[in-house]
Formats: C-alpha cells, sequence, structure tokens
C-alpha cells in the first residue's frame, strides 16, 4: 500500500514541533521555524507531485506518483550513498548513476543530491519505519542550522 502525501503531513505534524507547512513551487514544504522568526524556516523534506522546468528525472508526471524529499544530514546521506555529487548544471541531475523514476526505493535526490538531500517516490506502508528515521534525522539537522543562526 503506498502511503499518502497526507499522511506524511500528519506524521510530520504529530512527531516535530515548530513546523511551518507551506504550498508553493509546485510542492508542500516542510520548514523548521520556531517561534515563525524565519521567513519560511529551515528545510525538513518536501513533497513534490509534478515535474518542473529543472527537475523532470522522476517523472512525476505518471498518475499517481509523487516524491518525498528529505534533507538530512550529510553523514546519513554518505552512510547510505556515498560522497555527495557535485552539483548538476541546470535542468541536469547529478551524476550517480540512479534511475530516479525508480518507485519505492531511496534514492539520493537527483538535482540536490550535492547537499544531501535522499528521496523515495511513492513510499509504501512498509517503508514507514525507515522513513520516520530519515525524517527525525532531517528535523534534528535543521534544528541543529537554527541555532547556528
Amino acid at each position: 500500500m503506498i502511503l499518502t502525501t497526507e499522511e506524511l503531513i500528519d506524521y510530520c505534524k504529530e512527531s516535530m514541533d515548530d513546523l511551518n507547512i507551506i504550498n508553493s513551487w509546485g510542492e508542500t514544504a516542510i520548514f523548521y521555524n520556531p517561534g515563525q522568526h524565519l521567513k519560511r524556516g529551515i528545510y525538513v523534506a518536501t513533497i513534490k507531485e509534478s515535474d518542473g522546468k529543472n527537475d523532470s528525472s522522476s517523472h512525476l508526471n505518471r498518475e499517481g506518483v509523487y516524491r518525498l524529499n528529505i534533507g538530512v544530514n550529510k553523514e546519513t546521506f554518505t552512510k547510505r550513498f556515498g560522497p555527495l555529487p557535485k552539483r548538476a548544471s541546470a535542468g541536469e541531475v547529478v551524476d550517480m548513476g540512479y534511475d530516479f523514476s525508480t518507485l519505492d526505493e531511496f534514492l539520493p535526490h537527483p538535482v540536490y543530491a550535492w547537499m544531501g538531500w535522499i528521496c523515495i517516490l511513492n513510499p509504501s506502508a512498509e517503508k514507514m519505519d525507515e522513513i520516520k528515521a530519515c525524517l527525525l534525522d532531517a528535523f534534528t539537522y535543521a534544528k541543529n542550522k537554527g541555532k547556528s543562526k
């Protein structure tokens, strides 16, 4: 069974404090923003439901396909995928040899892997424990970044 975007957002709302959830740029962004002092906040995750001009490698325009993007810390990323790749040129994907349209598999983010982002398309309920761990990692990472601001 595929998790719905609503289930993922509800999990974040129930499990994390000081969130700011904004729908813009064709996606739902989940920010950490204690006291709402920042304009939007510090990214934790996003949910993207359609291809964009510079991000179409996941083929999100397929019916019912979405991508959960998670901003984990760099150590978590490198344990899973190896060294951070070089930043891709506009409209290109990172050079890591993945099929970024694969469903229900954790992948480096096709565009933002160079910043340590990971993703999963149409995650199944069986992946929820792993998703929770990644979201908690991203939330903790965002909180730590917020302390340095």
